[in-house]
C-alpha cells in the first residue's frame, strides 16, 4: 500500500479549519511558509502544525519546469503564483516515488486545473473542487478582440487583456 502525503497549499492553512489527516504525511513548501507573516492565528495554526508533524520541502528543479510548462499550456501560468507552482511541482516530485501518492489540498482552483491535468490528485477544502477543466484565451476589454492564445497586452488598442475560458471539459 502506497504511502498517503497530502500537500497543504497556503489556502488550507489560512481557512483556519482544522487539519486532520492521521494516516497520511502532512507536507508543504517553503512558499507557503514564507506567505504566512509572523503573528495572527493562521501564523500559529502553521506553526502548530509544523510542531505536529508537517514537513517543508522545496520541489525539484525539472517539476518546477514541468508545472510552468504545462500551466502555460491551460493558460493558468497568468493566474497562479510562484509559491502554487512550487505547491504542484512538490506533488508531482512525490508522485514519481513508486511508495508515495499525493493529493494536494486547496481551493485554489487554477491549481486544481493544472493537478488535473498533471494526473495530481487534490482535495476541496472549504468549497467543492472543480468539476469542469479549463484551456483559458485572452479577451481585451477596450476594443473587444479576442485571442485564443494568452496575450497580456492587446497588440491592436494595447489595454491589458483579461483571461477568459476558451474550451471547457467535464471530468
Amino acid at each position: 500500500m502506497k504511502k498517503r502525503v497530502i500537500v497543504l497549499d497556503t489556502s488550507a492553512i489560512l481557512s483556519g479549519k482544522p487539519i486532520y489527516f492521521n494516516d497520511a504525511i502532512l507536507m508543504t513548501t517553503p512558499g507557503v511558509s514564507e506567505e504566512l507573516k509572523p503573528g495572527g492565528r493562521s501564523y500559529r495554526a502553521f506553526e502548530y502544525l509544523k510542531e505536529a508533524r508537517l514537513m517543508i520541502q522545496a520541489p525539484s528543479a525539472e517539476a518546477v519546469a514541468q508545472v510552468k510548462k504545462t500551466a502555460q499550456e491551460t493558460g493558468d501560468d497568468r493566474r497562479i503564483s510562484s509559491t502554487d507552482v512550487e505547491i504542484l511541482a512538490l506533488a508531482l516530485d512525490i508522485n514519481k516515488e513508486s511508495n508515495t501518492e499525493a493529493a494536494i489540498l486547496t481551493d485554489d482552483y487554477s491549481i486544481q486545473n493544472v493537478a488535473n491535468v498533471l494526473q495530481i490528485h487534490f482535495l476541496g477544502f472549504s468549497q467543492e473542487k472543480i468539476t469542469q477543466k479549463f484551456k483559458w484565451a485572452s479577451r481585451c476589454p477596450g476594443c473587444g478582440k479576442q485571442f485564443n492564445d494568452l496575450v497580456k497586452i492587446c497588440p491592436i488598442c494595447g489595454t491589458k487583456t483579461r483571461s477568459i475560458p476558451r474550451k471547457k471539459e467535464d471530468l
